[in-house]
């Protein structure tokens, strides 16, 4: 074993977002050209939450993260996600490093969002509504914000203090609801656990792009993954749960349009500045090998 990584090491390689984003960025147009591939995730389930295995191949790595998914963690004042990642030598096979990956997780997760937010949000987006006021909240605050202007920043949770302290933070309005959060917001990211929708499709205006990363019962509704052009990390994502979301059982999966597709030039992506865009992400190993790769690079310069 060459390289231990613990979650201080790990938080202080992670100042380089840009970076990070550009990392997540050549991994979805690998994963859809073909150059980098990960089976199905698996997981192992628990009375209040569960423990997924994610092995995959990117960025000249074989890697494998084993991530427990606990939602009600936070009321114990401990992240909803804590994660390992594990990476070996594609050559010979040789492991390399180890790292602990909740925080990686979380800005790769962030990092993947601002991906698609560059990618199909409207120019002169300048309003962002972060719902939720957690870890992945906290991510997508640091991320997306780096690819657009915004002007204005909103908050909405289910807890008021939560929600101050977090706006008080971000120098952001907060909001008395999920709905008046929304309802304006030029791009919207979805960081909840909520077994409900916490987006619908009567609250989004026209031209808006929503990222969506939570993995409970469905975030948003229906409606608003039909209401324009849904983008996917790959159409592992209409798989039966773990491996893809809630709220994409049912559908056909030719109904979604690849991240790296659009990356990669070989799709419009957003067609005009009324169209609403929707980003739903499960995660993939692809970008979790690929984010762990980009850190140990770091970590040897």
């Amino acid at each position: 074993m060459q390289i231990w990584l613990d979650a201080e090491r790990v938080r202080a390689r992670l100042r380089d977002s840009d970076g990070l984003r550009a990392a997540m960025a050549a991994a979805l147009m690998d994963l859809y050209c073909g150059r980098a591939s990960a089976p199905a995730r698996i997981a192992a389930h628990a009375p209040t939450g569960l423990l997924a295995a994610m092995p995959g191949a990117a960025s000249g790595m074989l890697g494998a993260k084993l991530v427990s998914v606990f939602p009600r963690n936070p009321e114990r004042g401990l992240p909803g996600h804590q994660a390992l990642i594990a990476l070996f030598d594609a050559d010979t096979g040789t492991p390399v490093a180890i790292l602990e990956a909740t925080a990686l997780t979380a800005a790769r997760t962030g990092a993947v969002s601002a991906v698609a937010t560059d990618a199909l949000a409207r120019e002169d987006a300048r309003v962002l509504a972060i719902l939720g006021t957690g870890v992945q909240a906290q991510a997508h605050w640091e991320a997306v914000r780096r690819v657009r202007p915004f002007t204005e920043i909103r908050v909405a949770g289910r807890t008021a203090a939560h929600v101050q302290a977090r706006a008080a933070e971000w120098e952001a309005r907060p909001m008395k609801s999920f709905a008046a959060a929304v309802r304006g917001a030029d791009v919207v990211c979805a960081c909840t656990h909520a077994d409900e929708p916490v987006v619908r499709r009567e609250w989004i205006q026209a031209g808006a792009h929503i990222n969506s990363v939570g993995i409970g019962g469905g975030e948003i509704d229906r409606a608003t993954v039909e209401a324009g052009l849904l983008a996917v990390e790959s159409r592992g994502a209409f798989a039966p749960f773990p491996a893809g979301a809630y709220e994409l059982q049912g559908m056909d999966p030719a109904s979604g349009i690849e991240l790296g597709a659009i990356l990669a030039g070989e799709h419009a992506g957003r067609t005009d500045a009324a169209q609403i865009t929707v980003f739903k992400s499960v995660g993939h190993a692809v970008e979790d090998v690929a984010a762990a790769a980009w850190l140990v690079e770091q970590s040897a310069c």
